[in-house]
């Protein structure tokens, strides 16, 4: 959402009478809440459990993390007070959109068998209930479109990604908090919205008045919006939003060149960096699983113990297991060098080739959850300046 002062986001300039900006009290967000459900949506959003921001499913506005915030460091996260009701006062969690959309497990058909001695077999029904998901960070928006990318664009549509995607409401929330992890502006992923991808976004503003801008992508998100109690936006309010967004991305600090990633790492292959980098990787996972892009999978066929029933179940896996390359004879990636390497070369170089676009939105979670503290953006730059040296010596 940028451009905040250009008249087709000023409120009543809709050609069919629909406010598509409006200002909301920080009470709407119960009426929002209650108007999702109403629909029939599971209203999803974050929440404090566990000592960390969460995704989880709301009863009500009040189970926001209001008045927290967060701190990151590399391999460090730790809940914060704020000293304000700030809604959305955090950065990112340990988790991410991904488990709604393409959970950690899912059954993906199940079959019995007939009187003939064959099975017959049945598809997962589609869930019962849309998800409307509240809070999508930029970066977290773009990490969806990445997966579409992967799961729907493609010759085979993955049925399962489509029967939550396609029904998904969501509420995107412009970013004022990024965290000490975050490199989003590296990637053109935040931490102000483009202007589409959502149904509604909101930027939260505290100075002034503690209240939301709210913005309409969609029909249905004009609608919704038409039925909370508000206010028009003003000159003011649109100036608070670009000034909070632009605040935001002069206080984020890491950054990555993303010139000719897939190039640079083509060229890197045999770098003895990864055996630096190996010495410190635990091979835990923690990065992928963080990831809200990464998408690799197991599928299991499960029988029961009669014969009579069986089931194909996918789960999450991740390039760091060493199964995960396995093939007939052992596995292809035993080394944790290697392993590391296939997770960093395909993040940042052929998933381009591959889906044409990065797999990588900056949202910097691989840095905060490894316990190790690898910086994604330290061992691209020290690769970088490595062939720099190479190609100078040449």
């Amino acid at each position: 959402m940028r451009g905040f002062s250009d008249a087709r986001l000023r409120a009543g300039d809709d050609p069919g009478g629909v406010a598509t900006t409006a200002v909301l009290a920080p009470e709407a967000l119960g009426g929002l809440v209650e108007a999702l459900a109403a629909r029939g949506y599971r209203v999803l959003g974050p929440t404090v459990r566990d000592r960390a921001v969460v995704y989880d499913e709301l009863e009500s506005a009040d189970d926001l993390p209001a008045g927290w915030g967060d701190a990151h460091e590399p391999g460090s996260y730790r809940l914060v007070r704020r000293d304000d009701d700030a809604r959305f006062g955090y950065s990112v969690g340990p988790q991410s959109w991904k488990q709604f959309l393409f959970p950690p497990q899912a059954r993906l058909w199940h079959a019995r068998r007939n009187g003939d001695g064959g099975f017959v077999p049945e598809e997962e029904p589609a869930p019962e209930r849309p998800l409307a998901l509240i809070g999508v960070r930029p970066c977290e928006l773009r990490a969806i479109e990445v997966q579409d990318r992967v799961f729907l664009a493609g010759r085979h549509v993955d049925r399962d990604y489509e029967s939550r995607r396609s029904t998904a409401f969501v509420v995107a929330v412009n970013c004022h908090t990024p965290s000490d992890s975050c490199f989003c502006p590296s990637t053109g992923s935040g931490p102000g919205l483009d202007d589409d991808g959502f149904d509604l976004a909101l930027t939260e503003l505290l100075e002034g008045g503690h209240r939301f801008l709210a913005q309409a992508g969609s029909e249905r998100g004009a609608e919704l919006l038409a039925e909370l109690p508000q206010r028009p936006a003003e000159d003011v309010d649109l100036r608070a939003a670009e000034e909070s967004i632009a605040a935001a991305e002069h206080r984020i600090r890491r950054t990555l060149d993303t010139t000719d990633l897939q190039g640079l790492l083509a060229r890197r292959i045999d770098s003895p960096h990864w055996d630096e980098v190996a010495a410190r990787c635990l091979s835990c996972a923690n990065c992928t699983l963080v990831c809200p892009t990464c998408f690799c999978s197991s599928v299991e066929d499960v029988t029961d113990l009669t014969g009579t029933e069986a089931e194909r179940v996918r789960t999450w896996d991740t390039c760091f297991s060493i199964d995960h390359s396995y093939i007939h004879g052992g596995a292809v990636r035993r080394s944790a060098r290697s392993r590391y390497r296939q997770w960093l070369t395909h993040k940042f170089g052929t998933w381009q080739a591959q889906f044409d676009i990065s797999g990588c939105v900056g949202c910097g979670r691989c840095i905060t959850w490894c316990p190790a503290g690898i910086d994604v953006t330290a061992e691209l730059a020290t690769l970088r300046e490595e062939g720099e040296v190479v190609r100078a010596n040449h």
